[in-house]
């Protein structure tokens, strides 16, 4: 397929799944609301041929922005009942400061609209219309970033925890198993929707399932209170992929702030909050013998020591010294980039726990590639970045625009999982082809 064909395909997908209200669905009957981080990337492709629904994404995501500065995962501008868990199990309402005009989630996902906003302002060309939009909608970003260090930082530390795998991104991640084993959740009577879109091997399973749902009626139970949730959650981690979006986001308001001009004092806790959080973030998460980040088990005071694709994300932000930088896609490159491998696996190759179908057990997501490709860029990694960029579009090429991908090759079967028609696959394609 040229190159000409797949830009005209990955448009057609971001424009089939925009709705009415503004916002873009991940892909149909999987995904069928508004999804947080979603979104900022969905705006990213739009930006490259459709300014105004680049605005309009980020626009839909920010007006269920709750009274504290929080942002939820999932926005339910819309009724849909090809989904579970919906807003009528996770009743955001129960929080005194919730969306009085949206139903949402209780739970956040990675913080990327800050960094997002930048994106815009460096894709298009109309910089001032640009810069009008982001001076109206930054100080929203700002009080999201200072929920987080406010309410998520327990220790003040610089580091904030999630409280549901979730807000993590990688919602079957491996990482989370021996957290499981800490917990013994009753079994829920349920009905799953995802598994009547997609092959239930494809997908957590009933009984991940029963930590997931817990975990929210711990939150429901104190009402999404987070210096309860803090005090009584079994899942509360420090997330190196989350911090890494949180610290990039944080490096970008002070950008576009100092574009602007007029909020020293703005300007001024940002910085303190990157200091901090950045000594924090390699003296507590960079694990030696792994030679990369890991997550922080914030419960139980340890570190989980597994690799996967979230911890070389600190590259992105910048996080690491050159040397570290090194080291990391040294590690990254011998376990995960092998030459009957597409980079990046979701997680390492070499585990027993690896699963290169099921979700994030294994499989390649095409947003952590696109974060892997800038950050490898930024250290100058050329050779390992093309290859990234190189490894992203032969598989949207060969076999369309999936949610996720099998990172072995030369397999008989069709290696895209997933969502078929995906929002983020589409449009970071776009971002990879104009770089």
């Amino acid at each position: 397929m040229t190159k000409t064909n797949l830009i005209e395909k990955a448009k057609k997908v971001l424009n089939n799944n925009k709705k009415d209200k503004g916002f873009t669905i991940p892909c149909e009957g999987l995904y069928p609301f508004q999804w947080n981080w979603d979104s900022g990337f969905i705006a990213i492709g739009f930006a490259h041929y459709d300014e105004t629904n680049a605005k309009r994404e980020v626009e839909a995501l920010l007006s269920a922005q709750w009274e504290n500065g929080f942002i939820p995962h999932i926005i339910f501008h819309n009724d849909s009942d090809t989904y579970f868990p919906g807003p009528d199990f996770h009743l955001s309402k129960l929080h005194p400061l919730a969306s009085k005009t949206h139903r949402t989630t209780g739970m956040t996902q990675p913080p990327v609209l800050g960094f997002v906003l930048k994106e815009l302002y460096d894709i298009v060309d109309n910089k001032a219309e640009m810069l009008s939009f982001i001076k109206q909608n930054i100080d929203k970003v700002f009080r999201n970033h200072k929920h987080f260090y406010t309410h998520r930082d327990p220790n003040q530390e610089g580091l904030v925890y999630i409280y549901h795998n979730w807000e993590s991104g990688t919602d079957n991640s491996p990482i989370w198993d021996d957290i499981w084993d800490t917990m013994n959740p009753p079994e829920y009577k349920f009905e799953r929707r995802d598994t009547t879109h997609v092959d239930a091997a494809q997908r957590p399973s009933n009984r991940e399932y029963d930590y997931y749902l817990h975990l929210i009626e711990i939150a429901k139970e104190h009402n999404y209170d987070d210096g309860k949730i803090a005090e009584l959650s079994p899942f509360l981690v420090q997330d190196p992929l989350f911090n890494a979006m949180l610290i990039k986001s944080n490096a970008a308001l002070i950008e576009l702030y100092r574009i602007i001009g007029g909020s020293e004092d703005k300007i001024e806790t940002l910085n303190k909050w990157q200091t901090n959080a950045i000594a924090r973030f390699n003296e507590k998460l960079f694990n030696k013998r792994l030679g990369a980040y890991v997550h922080y088990d914030l419960r139980n005071e340890k570190q989980i020591e597994f690799l996967s694709s979230s911890s070389f994300a600190p590259i992105f932000a910048g996080i690491p010294s050159n040397e570290r930088a090194i080291t990391i896609v040294k590690t990254m490159m011998d376990k995960f980039g092998g030459d009957d491998k597409y980079l990046c696996a979701s997680f390492d190759p070499e585990s027993d726990r690896f699963n290169p179908r099921k979700y994030w057990r294994g499989p390649v997501w095409i947003n952590l590639n696109w974060l892997l490709y800038k950050g490898l860029k930024l250290y100058d990694f050329n050779d390992e970045a093309k290859r990234v960029k190189e490894d992203s579009i032969a598989l949207i090429e060969r076999y369309g625009f999936y949610e996720y991908f099998d990172s072995r090759k030369d397999l008989d079967e069709s290696v895209g999982y997933g969502g078929n028609n995906f929002s983020w696959s589409a449009a970071l394609l776009l971002d990879l082809f104009k770089d």
